[in-house]
């Protein structure tokens, strides 16, 4: 494995974690996120408004949310499938999302699993996917490989 291989996935692991632990207690607790952090909530939606985007409502800042909190998980999907399988990182966002919704079914009668919900966080794992392939595409590419100095 390449050192800036190694790099990128402790980097991932440092990264990833965490934000994984944190998206696993949102999602997995019995309260939704609007009744634990209201205040945080009014503060983004405030702030958006003073900015000129007024048509922010709650449920499109929860759309956004719900795809842009699983773009990590499609990074994180990217950088630890084997090359040859990098496909298969398509599959963690369903995969993750289902199981969340599944567990908020059948055991956390506080919280409404949704459909629309599973479809947001596939659309964000999906761009965190194609990112991280058009990253790998760019960074490989013979054109930003290191140039090296001839000598006669």
């Amino acid at each position: 494995m390449s050192s800036r291989r190694r790099f990128v996935r402790i980097a991932t692991i440092a990264i990833g974690v965490p934000f994984l632990a944190v998206i696993a207690f949102l999602a997995l607790t019995p309260r939704r996120i609007e009744e634990r952090i209201p205040n945080v909530l009014d503060l983004v939606l405030a702030t958006a408004h003073r900015l000129g985007w007024t048509s922010l409502d709650f449920m499109t800042l929860e759309i956004l949310a719900n795809v842009l909190v699983f773009i990590p998980v499609g990074i994180i999907a990217y950088v630890f499938a084997p090359r040859r399988l990098r496909w298969l990182a398509l599959l963690a966002g369903p995969a993750a999302s289902v199981s969340i919704e599944l567990v908020q079914l059948l055991a956390l009668p506080n919280r409404v699993p949704s459909i629309a919900d599973v479809a947001e966080n596939v659309l964000g794992a999906t761009i965190g996917v194609a990112l991280c392939a058009l990253a790998s595409r760019v960074l490989n590419s013979p054109a930003s490989a290191s140039p090296t100095l001839e000598t006669s």
